[in-house]
């Protein structure tokens, strides 16, 4: 009698642990968020700050590069894909776009460098490798060693878009590194060692370049005068769930944007 009540006591736990579980994981929802490498760690404080007033609601936050993002959300491997460049005609089909925010691109050199400012000319001639030498744009005496983003990289697409254009190319020699931070380290120890790396991550590890005479800073990137920027954009397929456009209405609204500041993330002005 005694083993009989111990296994009905058993089962009816069992019961209620199983019920406890499908009534927990069937009230949450889980929404995957895919790209851009520059919006994830963004994307990562979002979701963090959201999940503080919404318990049930879970998420899966990864980088990739924005092609990666755009790629994911529409083979719906994601529900929001990030890109930290704007689309290309052939890829925005059926997708939803919010833009967050702009983010600039700052031209990082060694803190040795002499040199303050380029054109964007000279930048497109010192990344397509038409300039080699640091004298050739008011340097001192040095090779220029170029440091690069890996192809999928929204930053290296939002770059070449801005400065280089349609029909020229990065120089073959360059250093392709993974990340801002990668960019950053191979800059900070090479004295002859130029790159672009995002305004949100900057530090005072590298020196920051004003372009054409004018200085990435919050106020030249939310007035359109600091030209080398790119919009945050997260990308839905189609109309999305009311749960998911519950968070990206929030992540648009004073909570949101509050963090989005913070980050160095930027509305425009106009």
């Amino acid at each position: 009698m005694k083993k009989k009540n111990i296994a009905i006591i058993t089962i009816i736990l069992l019961l209620i642990i199983g019920i406890t579980a499908v009534s927990f994981f069937g009230s949450s929802t889980q929404f995957n968020i895919v790209g851009s490498s520059s919006v994830q760690p963004v994307a990562e404080k979002l979701v963090e700050s959201y999940k503080e007033t919404h318990p049930d609601v879970r998420f899966n936050v990864q980088g990739g590069g924005s092609s990666v993002g755009i790629k994911s959300v529409h083979e719906g491997i994601a529900d929001i894909g990030t890109s930290s460049r704007e689309l290309k005609e052939n890829e925005d089909e059926c997708l939803t776009q919010y833009n967050i925010g702009q983010e600039g691109i700052v031209i990082a050199v060694n803190n040795q460098n002499t040199v303050t400012d380029l054109s964007k000319e000279q930048l497109k001639d010192i990344f397509s490798g038409k300039v080699k030498n640091w004298n050739q744009v008011g340097g001192p005496d040095g090779e220029i060693h170029v440091i690069t983003r890996e192809e999928g990289s929204g930053t290296l697409d939002a770059f070449k878009s801005i400065v280089l254009g349609k029909d020229t190319d990065i120089r073959s020699d360059a250093i392709v590194q993974s990340s801002t931070e990668s960019v950053k380290q191979s800059v900070k120890q090479d004295e002859n060692a130029i790159g672009f790396v995002s305004f949100a991550h900057m530090s005072d590890d590298v020196k920051a370049l004003s372009v054409d005479k004018v200085n990435p800073s919050i106020e030249t990137i939310s007035d359109g005068s600091y030209e080398l920027q790119r919009p945050f954009l997260f990308l839905v397929k189609g109309t999305p769930s009311k749960d998911l456009k519950d968070f990206i209405d929030w992540v648009n609204g004073e909570e949101g944007q509050k963090i989005l500041s913070e980050e160095k993330i930027i509305r425009p002005s106009k």
